[in-house]
């Protein structure tokens, strides 16, 4: 076994992943619905965050490079990532530095964790409604406000008064319309790259790491080896100890971290399912058309797929119907990642 695929089943309430036009959605032509999504690259940020924290560290810190031209203008250049896989976040991420000019060699290292967006189970399954809300202080006396002429200028409070003078308008008051809410139940899938995981290649032609990288890696006691990639250098026993639980525990209890306050829902997770098989993935969490009625769907947890561990939560029996739901299912799912990622032999992976 090589990749290790994941299967999170999650519901939405009335709320916002990524704010466009109140939420982004993409379009379902086969059943005419706008189905809201959450932007793999957004669900790969909430999982890293999650590692930070679960190891208490910060992640490793971004350059911003900025050009000033002949004018005095300020102009926005490359920004560079550490590019240093001591940093889990860099490590389990991936990098990419590509230098102005092409006079440097560009390093990068293709992320191990493939995430996929987080998108409705079944296009009825999930979907897109629309509000209209209002930021409304028009209650208090004590409000400052200030109101500008086309040459900047601070209006006095008579000119206001003038100016408000037949015009039904408040100052206090803003209506925002057709803001966009997702709702529904969604997955998500995610696979790891177990060869890579904690594998970071030497070959100098596509280079991942700076040649002064490497060298303080090695200093670190990262161990030189060969795998199906080439010539490469895996972190030490030590390393992976420490960071095994915590990718783990990212992978299963992350949480987007974007909700607005007004739109916030706990996004709870129905059920996880881990397979090294990734179409007994994609039938472990499922949906299925009605046979009775029409425009009517199903969500479907197979809960004893042959080759597929299915962890179900207490939250799903109102959702679904299930039978095996337990308290501790996700820390079950935990440990069997970690069991997994533990027995894999990043060493002599060509034995």
């Amino acid at each position: 076994m090589t990749t290790i695929y994941v299967r999170t089943l999650k519901r939405a309430e009335h709320t916002v992943f990524c704010v466009q036009d109140g939420q982004k959605f993409y379009y379902d032509s086969q059943f005419n619905r706008r189905i809201p999504y959450s932007s793999g690259q957004q669900v790969k940020r909430s999982v890293i965050d999650k590692l930070s924290s679960v190891l208490n560290e910060q992640p490793a810190p971004t350059t911003f490079l900025f050009d000033v031209n002949n004018k005095n203008e300020l102009k926005e250049g490359e920004v560079f990532a550490t590019c240093d896989p001591s940093y889990p976040d860099q490590l389990f991420g991936g990098w990419m530095k590509a230098a102005k000019g092409g006079n440097e060699k560009t390093i990068k290292r293709r992320s191990p964790l493939s995430i996929s967006a987080m998108r409705g189970l079944h296009p009825l399954l999930a979907g897109v409604e629309s509000e209209n809300i209002s930021f409304d202080r028009s209650d208090r006396s004590n409000n400052r406000v200030i109101v500008r002429n086309e040459n900047g200028e601070t209006l006095t409070t008579e000119e206001i008064e003038a100016f408000l003078t037949g015009k039904d308008r408040s100052l206090s008051r803003k209506w925002i319309q057709n803001n966009r809410r997702a709702g529904g139940l969604f997955v998500l899938d995610i696979a790891i790259d177990l060869r890579r995981l904690f594998c970071v290649t030497l070959n100098p032609l596509e280079p991942e790491i700076s040649a002064e990288t490497e060298s303080r890696l090695r200093k670190a006691e990262w161990i030189e080896s060969v795998n199906v990639f080439g010539r490469c250098l895996v972190a030490p026993v030590a390393v992976r100890e420490r960071l095994i639980p915590a990718l783990a525990e990212a992978i299963v209890e992350w949480s987007i971290t974007s909700n607005q306050a007004r739109t916030f829902s706990l996004m709870e997770t129905l059920a996880l399912t881990i397979s090294d098989n990734a179409n007994k993935i994609a039938a472990s969490i499922r949906a299925k058309l009605s046979e009775v009625e029409d425009n009517k769907a199903y969500p479907i947890i197979e809960e004893e797929l042959d080759g597929v561990c299915t962890y179900v939560t207490l939250s799903a029996g109102g959702y679904i119907r299930t039978k095996s739901e337990t308290f501790d299912a996700l820390d079950q799912a935990k440990q069997k990642l970690i069991d997994l990622l533990t027995a894999f032999n990043y060493e002599d992976q060509l034995l």
